[in-house]
């Protein structure tokens, strides 16, 4: 190599490094020093899988207790109409799935489908989660089975808590059972805050703890620290001996505040 031709290469090495040093320096040691997230595609601060558990948002639901369906009923409000609920259990304190779509489908005595209803919902930390839906229509076909699932492929699970853990249901008594049945309690809210829309799903069990029928109401306020009178009615009699009633109430579940979003 000719004197020239080595210093013109060395002239180019000493720019190269000096851009290396003095551009690329800086930049390295930012992306070295970018603190770990629960968005950069890694799985590292304490997570499960990539980006969750730790302290992210999003959970691994490998590491959560199973949720399970309960069980599912329809009951006829009246001629070719259906009102259907499904009670979803979770036993994760605080995990929640802030949206989740269903389905009922309601079956005849011949397995024969009668009808469909689709929709969305929520699963609460901790407890059960009625999912109710009112008017089914079935035509003139009598329903004998009813089955409810969750549609989605997977649940998105989120550190969350459940807004109605504050809430008490007492003094619950079914009257008018062989007229218009009705069943009344007193919802109170332990907390300082006020609650809005707080929904309520009333279900009756004969004396073998068969559910007979159920209804779904809502509270737009449920001030702090106050109660308030609710009710559920039917259009028509009960045909066996009431035996227990189950009033549980529901709100969409809170992310927690603490969690990387």
């Amino acid at each position: 190599m000719s004197w020239a031709a080595r210093r013109k290469f060395i002239y180019i090495s000493g720019i190269i490094l000096f851009l290396v040093i003095v551009v690329g320096g800086p930049i390295a040691y930012k992306i070295a020093t970018i603190p770990p997230s629960c968005h950069d595609g890694k799985q590292d601060q304490g997570e499960t899988a990539v980006d969750r558990g730790g302290p992210c948002l999003l959970l691994d639901d490998r590491y959560l207790q199973p949720h399970a369906v309960l069980w599912a009923r329809s009951f006829q409000v009246r001629d070719g109409s259906y009102n259907a609920v499904a009670y979803i259990e979770n036993p994760n304190s605080k995990a929640g799935v802030p949206s989740a779509n269903f389905k009922f489908s309601l079956y005849d005595s011949q397995n024969i489908l009668v009808a469909e209803r689709t929709g969305t919902t929520y699963i609460m930390p901790g407890g059960i989660t009625p999912v109710f839906t009112a008017g089914i229509n079935t035509g003139n076909r009598i329903v004998a089975h009813t089955y409810f699932t969750l549609t989605d492929p997977s649940l998105t699970w989120e550190r969350m808590s459940n807004p109605t853990s504050v809430v008490t249901v007492a003094s619950k008594q079914v009257s008018n059972t062989d007229t218009i049945p009705q069943l009344s309690a007193i919802a109170r809210n332990s907390s300082v805050a006020d609650l809005t829309n707080v929904s309520f799903v009333g279900v009756v069990y004969d004396t073998a703890g068969n559910a007979i029928n159920a209804s779904a109401t809502i509270l737009p306020l449920l001030s702090g620290s106050s109660q308030s009178q609710i009710g559920f009615t039917w259009p028509g009699p009960f045909s066996v001996v009431v035996g227990t009633e189950d009033i549980i109430p529901i709100m969409p579940p809170i992310p927690d505040p603490s969690a990387q979003q």
